[in-house]
Order: structure tokens, then C-alpha cells, then sequence
């Protein structure tokens, strides 16, 4: 009895531990060293954002990464690429928010690799959007996804994403 009602305050006690040192994403992109870049203005007539309710919609971003994954680009240049979008997206989200924190959750994300035909590894390529978001926001950056190949995207862009978040209520 006493060794479980020690067990119980330790665990309690590493829970509030835990949580109290829990960082927001402005402190966790200060640790990773990361800058947020300036939001680029959109390239024909659309929002960058679009909220309804509790999510929040975000318009296709795309790195300044040009060329085609598997003939121009690598694996991995391509990982860059989408992390580099990733970054824009969390400006984008900064922006759309005025808080960080208000991100509840990361609900679907949308990559689209420019890719050529016999090129099958976008997974990898979106996961440097997905592993970003998951380093910077942890759990909440969690989020369904698809990633698929296509011929060719806005100006032969590498990547483009797209993301829907639920935010928490003001």
C-alpha cells in the first residue's frame, strides 16, 4: 500500500513537473533556432487563410525550391523543401492567429510533391513538414495526411501543402 501510494505521488508529481515546463511554439522555434519568414503575398486572386468556426483553412504554400523531385531535385532537397513550407505555413498560421498557442490541433494536411511519373517516395518528401510540425508544436501537430505526386505546381514549385487546424475557443 505504501510502496503504490508512493508510486501515485511520483507520477503525480512528474505530470505537473511535466507540464509546467512545457513549451509554447514561439520558445520551442527559439530553441530549434528557427526564424519565421515574411508571408508571401498570394500569386492570383485567393486568401492566404480562411476561418470557419474553430478551423481554420490555409491556402496552398510552397517553398522558393523550384524543380521536379527525381530529376531535378533529391529525396532529400525535397525533405528541405517541404520543411522550408512548413516554416511559411507557421507564419502564415502567426499571422492568421495572433497566437501560437491557439492551435488546438493539426487536423489534415494535403502535400503535393512536384515529382517525375516513376517517382513514389512523396511520404518522405512531406514528412519534413510533418516532422517540423510535430518538433514544434508535439502532439497537437499530429495530424492526417496525404501525400501524393504531381506533374507540375505554380512557377515548378517542389512542394505545395495544405493545412486545416482546429484553434481553441477565445
Amino acid at each position: 500500500m505504501k510502496n503504490t501510494f508512493l508510486l501515485l505521488c511520483l507520477l503525480l508529481f512528474s505530470g505537473l513537473v511535466t507540464e509546467a515546463t512545457a513549451q509554447t511554439p514561439a520558445e520551442k522555434l527559439q530553441e530549434l533556432n528557427l526564424t519565421l519568414p515574411e508571408i508571401s503575398q498570394p500569386i492570383a486572386n485567393y486568401v492566404k487563410w480562411k476561418q470557419v468556426g474553430n478551423l481554420l483553412y490555409l491556402a496552398g504554400s510552397g517553398p522558393k525550391i523550384y524543380g521536379k523531385v527525381g530529376a531535378d531535385l533529391s529525396t532529400e532537397e525535397g525533405y528541405a523543401a517541404a520543411k522550408a513550407t512548413g516554416l511559411e505555413i507557421i507564419a502564415v498560421l502567426q499571422a492568421a492567429t495572433g497566437d501560437l498557442g491557439r492551435i488546438k490541433q493539426f487536423v489534415k494536411v494535403l502535400g503535393m510533391v512536384n515529382c517525375t511519373p516513376e517517382y513514389t517516395a512523396q511520404p518522405a518528401v512531406i514528412n519534413g513538414f510533418s516532422d517540423l510540425m510535430v518538433a514544434v508544436f508535439g502532439e497537437k501537430g499530429k495530424h492526417a495526411r496525404s501525400a501524393v505526386g504531381v506533374g507540375s505546381l505554380p512557377n515548378n514549385m517542389a512542394v505545395e501543402i495544405e493545412v486545416i487546424v482546429e484553434l481553441e475557443d477565445k
